[in-house]
């Protein structure tokens, strides 16, 4: 949980399905009517470190214990609940303008994604990261006109990731197309390294987007719509095509099949 008061409260559902200590009932008459009747369930611990509004938290993928966050003050804080409520590496300006978002890679838990409102994405390894030292990212994407709000890895393949922004663009990359240096020169000289898809489909900011685990490349993302029509928002689930991440050679394989039938279709008056 983050929230204005530049710290980061970790919680545990499970505490009050157990019935632990840490769950207390309250008396009728006590707090929130609304809540006087259900017991209440106090945190696990409330870590402090940031020094203005904390935006966005990611668990490590092989521990609950661990966990990372990012705030307004421009600062990427790792966390370790295991050995206190302090910073265990504290990144200062990991990006040149306040953090909105961040999410830890599934596959390869060195790997942390960062999005900010200075348009870009940030990839960090935390092996290369020392406490309280600057930012140095592996890699900086940029291919956003406006603040980044939203950034998550994909569930299937451990070098893509999506990022959405107050362009209202939702931008698809492939950090592998970035590492190699195989990789061929695109048709736009103009095209960000990394980035092969984005869905344009939004009128307005995309606030937030999520693949789904159980369908490959299929994402819903939603945006805020109220500066271009006054209200509302708009969800849209979509899938891109497989001929734009499948590799190529099996892609111009499959389309050689059609090579005939599509000339005889042009040729025809």
């Amino acid at each position: 949980m983050t929230g204005k008061d530049k710290s980061v409260v970790l919680w545990s559902i499970q505490d009050h399905i157990s019935g632990g200590s840490i769950v207390k009932q309250n008396k009728p008459g006590e707090g929130n009517d609304k809540t006087a009747e259900g017991p209440s369930v106090g945190p696990r611990g409330i870590f402090c470190g940031h020094e203005d509004t904390v935006e966005d938290v990611a668990f490590c993928p092989s521990s609950a214990q661990e966990f990372c966050s990012v705030g307004d003050d421009s600062c990427l804080i790792l966390w370790d609940a295991r050995v206190g409520t302090g910073p265990t590496i504290k990144v200062e300006k990991a990006h040149d303008a306040d953090l909105h978002c961040v999410d830890w890679n599934p596959h390869d838990d060195n790997l942390i994604l960062t999005g900010s409102a200075d348009n870009t994405v940030r990839m960090f390894d935390r092996r290369n990261l020392t406490s309280n030292g600057v930012g140095s990212p592996i890699y900086k994407f940029e291919g956003h006109r406006a603040a980044v709000l939203c950034v998550q890895w994909s569930p299937d393949e451990s070098s893509v990731f999506g990022s959405s922004a107050e362009d209202g663009l939702l931008n698809i990359w492939d950090y592998d197309k970035v590492g190699k240096k195989v990789e061929r020169p695109s048709k736009s000289p103009s095209t960000p390294a990394g980035l092969f898809f984005q869905h344009a489909g939004h009128r307005d900011k995309v606030v937030d987007f999520h693949w789904n685990a159980s369908d490959p490349w299929t994402v819903v993302s939603v945006s805020d719509d109220c500066d271009s029509t006054g209200g509302g928002g708009t969800l849209q689930i979509w899938r891109m095509s497989d001929l734009i991440y499948r590799p190529e050679e099996e892609v111009l394989a499959e389309l050689e099949k059609f090579k005939s039938h599509v000339i005889s279709c042009a040729s025809k008056p």
